[in-house]
């Protein structure tokens, strides 16, 4: 990077200048100090606050577990007879039309 001396000095001033702005800011805010360098940062959370989540987590896993054991083991999937028989017909009806259809061809 080829920056002369007087592009230096001139960054320099406008450095100044934000800085004596921004404390500026923060003495009519009350105090609060302005900087760009804070924002933009990841939250941080105090190790209480992260021993209550965890807590929290583990209580409701536990609540949720407890809940299933409770409830009784339901095979999933198959199909009655009723439903079946039902399938059964629709299919015949179907394969009916279509030994119609090629017959009449």
């Amino acid at each position: 990077m080829d920056t002369s001396a007087k592009a230096l000095q001139e960054a320099i001033s406008v450095r100044q200048q934000i800085d004596t702005l921004e404390k500026r800011l923060s003495s009519i805010l009350g105090g609060l100090p302005v900087s760009s360098a804070t924002r933009g940062g990841r939250r941080r959370m105090s190790a209480a606050t992260r021993a209550k989540l965890a807590a929290a987590a583990t209580a409701r896993w536990a609540r949720l577990k407890a809940g299933k054991k409770t409830m009784p083991a339901r095979k999933k999937g198959g199909i009655t007879p009723a439903g079946r028989k039902r399938l059964s017909q629709l299919m015949k009806a179907r394969w009916a039309a279509r030994r119609k259809a090629v017959g009449k061809k």
